[in-house]
This record gives structure tokens, C-alpha cells and sequence, in this order.
């Protein structure tokens, strides 16, 4: 056998099983050293590390894995009085009894943290920031969508920065954003279906750690690209709708426009049709106070006719 596995122990484990065999006897070796040096149990420490080993606060101390159990702060200050522990190289007596226990709450500033920094709010707070920019983008009048949008996304990004997050998994999230995006203003199946597929699978792989308080919320990541893809339709089927029925402008945006009668002398006079005065021509009798329609422009005249009303206001 000449091939890659030639002259290979087939003892020796894979490389994946030695990596991790070495990360375990480091702990353990750590771990041994720190139980040595404060005079606690080395062995129950390293079986700790290699079997996940667990004990009640009655066992720790039967097994002098801790100094002492207390039932409160109080009570584990007067048990710690006047223990001698090795402070920086050199023996300190802890004189602990008696003294006062201060609380502090957390501020306004950390309790935002502690919100913001959840990994579903994170997201949230992107897409939020990324559509109002989106908003603000189209409708440059509106000021109140790209203010809340720069300052959510502002605070999404600085969220995620604080997050053990994969640059890959958050990559493949704006970029699915994007194509959704561009589905708006062209609308095509592959887009919006890429766009979807594209955020789903950044959310999958956003985080690098598996754990309490690092975990993503399926039904918020289901429903932000449901509700995103379902804008992005509709948005999208309004913009095809507009293409297909082109704009009416000039003497095609004023027929059928509702007329006032001005005045009226013979089969010409004068009409307000959208705010202004206009001269106005008519090929039947018309009087003052007629509900009348501009039937087409020539020129400045327009030329005007009756419109027909029912008895209950609609038209003909």
C-alpha cells in the first residue's frame, strides 16, 4: 500500500479525536494545578473535566471541592473572617464580619445592553433600520423613516458586534435583504425566493456559540422573512401593475374630469376644471350650473358636455 495511509500508525486516533484529546488533558492539567494550589480535590476536579461530573452543595463539601457553604451573603461573610488566602504572592487575613452588603442595580445604560443585545432583537433591529433606509430611499420627503431606520440599524450592528457572530452567516443575511430589496423594484420569482433562502440560511449561521442567551428564535426568523417576502410581493405586484397601465398625462390626464360652469354666452364660456379657469366650448346646450365633464382638450379650449347623474349621484 503506497497510498496516503502508508506508513500510518493504525493506532494513532484521527485528527479531529486529537485535537480534542489535547484541548481535555490541558483543562485537566489546569484544572489539577488550581485544585493543588488551593488545597482541593485534584481528582474529582479532572473527573469534572472528562465526565461531566456534578455535585450537591453537601457533597462539594464532603468531597473538598469548596471551603465552606453558606445560606446567604451575611452568613459567607462571617464564615470567610479571618481565613488566610495568597493574595499577588503574599498571605492576606480577609477580615470580612460585619461588613455592610451594598447592592447596585444595573443602569438604564446596561439594562438597553442587556435587550438589545439578544440575538432575535439584534435582527430586528437591522431589518427595521434596513427598510426605513429603503423607505426614506423612495420617498425622499418622509424624514421620520430614515431617522428611526439609521438609528436602529445603528444599534442592530453595534448589538451584533457584541455577539459572537460569523461574518459569513450575517454576509448571507443583508445579502438576502438586498435581493428582497430588488424584488421590489423588479419583480422576479428567483429574487425573491434567493433573497429568503439567502436570509433563512444567515440566520442558521449567524451565531458561532450554541447556548442560553445565544440562540435564535425560529419563529421570529420565519416570520421577519415571511413578512419581508409577502412586502416584497405586494410591493412588487403594484409595480407591475403600474408598468402595464401607463400614466395618462396632457389632454388624456383631463377627459372625463368633473367641470364648473363659470359662464356661459352661446356654445362658449368659461369652466374651473382642477382649480383653474379655462375657456371651454360645447357642441350642445349648456347653462350655468350644469354638471358638466371635459370631453377633450384642443389647445387651451376645452370642450365640455353633460355629464349624466342619477337620481342617486352616480354617474352614467
Amino acid at each position: 500500500n503506497n497510498g496516503p495511509e502508508a506508513g500510518k500508525d493504525p493506532k494513532s486516533p484521527p485528527a479531529g479525536d486529537a485535537m480534542i484529546a489535547k484541548a481535555t488533558n490541558d483543562a485537566v492539567a489546569l484544572i489539577r494545578s488550581l485544585a493543588e494550589l488551593r488545597g482541593r480535590n485534584a481528582d474529582w476536579g479532572e473527573k469534572a473535566v472528562r465526565e461531566a461530573a456534578s455535585l450537591s452543595a453537601n457533597a462539594a463539601l464532603q468531597e473538598r471541592v469548596v471551603d465552606f457553604v453558606a445560606r446567604d451573603t451575611t452568613e459567607l461573610l462571617q464564615l470567610a473572617d479571618g481565613r488566610t488566602v495568597e493574595i499577588a504572592g503574599r498571605k492576606e487575613v480577609l477580615a470580612t464580619k460585619g461588613l455592610p452588603v451594598e447592592t447596585l442595580e444595573p443602569g438604564w445604560l446596561i439594562r438597553l445592553l442587556a435587550v438589545i443585545t439578544d440575538p432575535n432583537i439584534a435582527v430586528i433591529l437591522m431589518l427595521i433600520g434596513v427598510y426605513g433606509l429603503v423607505f426614506e430611499f423612495t420617498s425622499p420627503g418622509a424624514v421620520a423613516p430614515g431617522v428611526v431606520g439609521t438609528i436602529c440599524l445603528l444599534l442592530g450592528l453595534y448589538a451584533l458586534n457584541l455577539l459572537p457572530i460569523s461574518y459569513a452567516g450575517l454576509a448571507l443575511m443583508l445579502l438576502g435583504i438586498i435581493f428582497l430589496v430588488v424584488e421590489v423594484f423588479n419583480p422576479t420569482v428567483v429574487l425573491g425566493l434567493g433573497g429568503v433562502a439567502a436570509f433563512l440560511l444567515g440566520s442558521a449561521m449567524l451565531l458561532r456559540i450554541e447556548g442560553p442567551g445565544f440562540e435564535m428564535s425560529w419563529a421570529v426568523i420565519g416570520t421577519a422573512a415571511v413578512l419581508t417576502l409577502g412586502l416584497a410581493l405586494l410591493t412588487g405586484s403594484y409595480l407591475w401593475a403600474a408598468r402595464k397601465n401607463l400614466p395618462r398625462v396632457g389632454a388624456q390626464a383631463m377627459q372625463g374630469l368633473p367641470a364648473k360652469v363659470l359662464d356661459w354666452e352661446g356654445s362658449e364660456g368659461h369652466v374651473l376644471a382642477r382649480g383653474e379657469r379655462w375657456r371651454a366650448k360645447a357642441d350642445e346646450p349648456i347653462a350655468v350650473g350644469d354638471s358638466v365633464e371635459v370631453a377633450d382638450v384642443s389647445g387651451l379650449v376645452l370642450t365640455i358636455r353633460r355629464r349624466n347623474v342619477r337620481s342617486d349621484g352616480a354617474r352614467q
